[in-house]
């Protein structure tokens, strides 16, 4: 008689695999070519938007919702939004965020072909943020926005968000208008419904802003962003969560540290063949405008790619990829192997309207 393996029995499993693909990964990794090419551009520049990936028929489009644009001050911050086709390589406006405050630091998920647009923030003319509790679901088909979904209990900015096996949405951690908070909230798009999940532990190795991550199988990977504290500190934890299959809101929460001088924020993550990679970013936490907290200035982009390649002792493969931009909230996944960013700051916190092709070849 055939028996669904346990939670524990599962957890071994998730981690027994996880490290058996990265070290075939790691192996495989010298043979993979990688590819960054410039293939179109948005209607305007825009960054700290929230990007994803959706089908119109049969034909991929990478999507942008709300975001700052090249004025860099609070009064550019809007919701405004734009599709970008990748295989005429048209882009245009579609119909704003239906809100009445504009946003930054929003994400956006597409499950089973709608997509979801939560959270970000707005700042006010008095320098005061108000964190967002909008779930905005947009149908690309129809170019459409249905009525908003059930709020997010927790409102929140600069989150973790990932999507669980087509069918779930984690929102982890973020900001919420005043602080960090450890709150992992779970969206259910087909029920309308939010669930609360293991929280991850209420400390600063976990609690961020700014971060970013992927799921992959059951297995939450997420890393970097910024911590509370003077200037905000920059993070360099891998934090690790098993969900429990069988009651998807169960999260078994561990953290690493691969390397203590690699950190990054803002960056986009994504899967590639299985392997959990992050793009871009900076390694200096900064306002929504690309100056640094610490008071140092403007922030460069870091132009470099990080890849998770191993597990028991888990370490971060750097490789400078210049052109990268940083501010980036998402990434438009086509397929297994290509992938588009789409706005974000460049060198100089230039705000641009660059279209960007990631593509990894065998």
């Amino acid at each position: 008689m055939f028996r669904s393996p346990s939670y524990t029995e599962t957890k071994l499993i998730s981690r027994l695999l996880f490290f058996l693909i990265t070290i075939s990964l790691s192996l495989n990794l010298q043979g993979q070519q990688w590819s960054l090419s410039e293939v179109g551009t948005l209607p305007e520049a825009v960054s700290n938007n929230a990007i994803c990936e959706g089908l119109v028929g049969d034909s991929p489009f990478v999507f942008s919702f709300g975001g700052l644009d090249k004025t860099k001050i609070y009064t550019g911050i809007h919701l405004r939004s734009f599709r970008f086709n990748t295989l005429s390589g048209k882009s245009e406006r579609i119909p704003d965020l239906p809100d009445t405050l504009g946003k930054v630091a929003a994400g956006a998920s597409n499950v089973k072909g709608k997509i979801y647009i939560i959270g970000g923030y707005h700042v006010f003319s008095n320098g005061s943020e108000l964190s967002s509790n909008k779930v905005h679901r947009y149908d690309p088909q129809s170019n459409s926005y249905l009525t908003d979904g059930t709020p997010v209990p927790v409102a929140i900015d600069d989150h973790v968000q990932a999507v669980w096996r087509d069918s779930l949405i984690y929102v982890i951690t973020g900001w919420s208008d005043k602080a960090n908070v450890p709150a992992v909230q779970i969206y259910n798009p087909a029920k309308d419904r939010w669930m609360t999940g293991t929280s991850t532990p209420d400390d600063h190795q976990y609690k961020s802003f700014g971060a970013s991550g992927v799921i992959r199988g059951d297995t939450i990977f997420y890393f970097g962003g910024a911590s509370m504290g003077k200037n905000f500190p920059i993070q360099n934890q891998l934090r690790v969560g098993i969900i429990n299959p069988e009651n998807p809101a169960e999260i078994e929460w561990s953290v690493e540290t691969p390397d203590e001088q690699i950190t990054g924020y803002r960056m986009a993550s994504v899967l590639v063949d299985e392997q959990v990679q992050w793009l871009g970013g900076s390694e200096v936490t900064y306002n929504y405008n690309g100056i640094a907290y610490n008071k140092t200035g403007g922030v460069p982009p870091a132009g470099r790619v990080l890849i998770l390649d191993s597990t028991q002792n888990p370490k971060l493969t750097y490789m400078k990829v210049s052109g990268l931009p940083m501010d980036l909230r998402g990434i438009a996944s086509i397929s297994n192997s290509v992938k588009y960013l789409a706005g974000g700051m460049l060198a100089g916190q230039e705000v641009t309207n660059k279209i960007f092709k990631l593509e990894w070849k065998k």
